[in-house]
């Protein structure tokens, strides 16, 4: 029985190499063609959505999507055979991303108009991360992600600041430019007025029109630029202690568990202890 179930073993963990490990050139590979067949696949449903490419060239949109659903089809059953635990990936948040992407062509037999879901395979761009991993971009997004959650406290304390400072600035304008003309109507219209003038988006809806509101509003864009920057230097602050204590990590995904980013010299999963091959 052992000897049976040894070359079955040996396929499936070199299937899951493939498929999950990043770091040998077929994996690199498979990863990469999967990325540009995504493209392609996205690039078919907005032509498609296009009528005068549409009416000209249908019948070849419809065949080369079912040719590319097919394609996800059998990389999606891939993905499920190749684990010990289908489960783990299945309802993991790629795995429904993949289902998702797959199922909208053949749901088009029974519900009409479910094609169109077919763009929810623009979600699968997010393996992008995985796939700058291998361009030795290892562990960018992680540290990123890391950054991101380090800065959290402080940048919602910004965020609260400034919710207080467009409240402030809003009642101020209202005081200031309160006449029909201008469009300063309420308070919570010319709060609205403060944020778009503060993150120096501008849509130009409401203005000012006298002396002091326009005053005060080109104090307010002055800030608002000063303001922006904020974010970004608490995150790349954060970025810069991850770096200083980053662990150089691999894009190997265990077998068992599907858990990634493990390091280097790592022999075991670091989420279940499952041995590496």
């Amino acid at each position: 029985m052992g000897k049976d179930n040894k070359p079955s073993r040996s396929w499936r963990v070199k299937l899951h190499e493939v498929i999950y490990g990043a770091d040998t050139p077929a994996g690199k590979w498979f990863d990469i063609s999967l990325f540009i067949i995504i493209i392609i696949s996205i690039v078919l449903v907005m032509l498609e959505s296009v009528k005068e490419v549409d009416d000209r060239y249908h019948d070849l949109l419809y065949i080369a999507e079912w040719v590319i659903t097919i394609f996800f089809t059998i990389e999606y059953m891939a993905r499920v055979i190749s684990v010990k635990k289908p489960s783990k990936y299945i309802f993991s948040f790629y795995g429904i991303i993949d289902f998702l992407s797959t199922i909208p062509l053949y749901l088009s037999f029974f519900l009409v108009g479910s094609q169109s879901l077919v763009a929810l395979r623009a979600l699968r761009l997010m393996r992008i991360f995985r796939i700058l991993k291998l361009a030795r971009f290892i562990g960018e997004s992680t540290n990123f992600a890391r950054a991101l959650k380090a800065s959290r406290a402080k940048i919602s304390v910004f965020l609260l600041f400034v919710l207080v400072l467009c409240i402030i600035l809003g009642t101020v304008m209202y005081l200031v430019e309160e006449t029909e003309e201008s469009g300063f109507t309420s308070i919570p219209r010319s709060v609205y007025w403060a944020i778009v003038t503060l993150t120096t988006v501008g849509y130009g809806d409401i203005a000012p029109i006298t002396p002091l509101g326009q005053f005060i509003a080109s104090l307010i864009m002055i800030l608002g630029y000063g303001i922006i920057a904020i974010p970004t230097g608490i995150v790349s602050s954060e970025m810069t202690k991850v770096k200083k204590r980053d662990v150089h990590t691999n894009t190997i995904s265990c077998h068992n568990c599907l858990a990634d980013d493990h390091r280097d010299d790592a022999e075991f999963c670091y989420n279940c202890g499952n041995p590496f091959h």
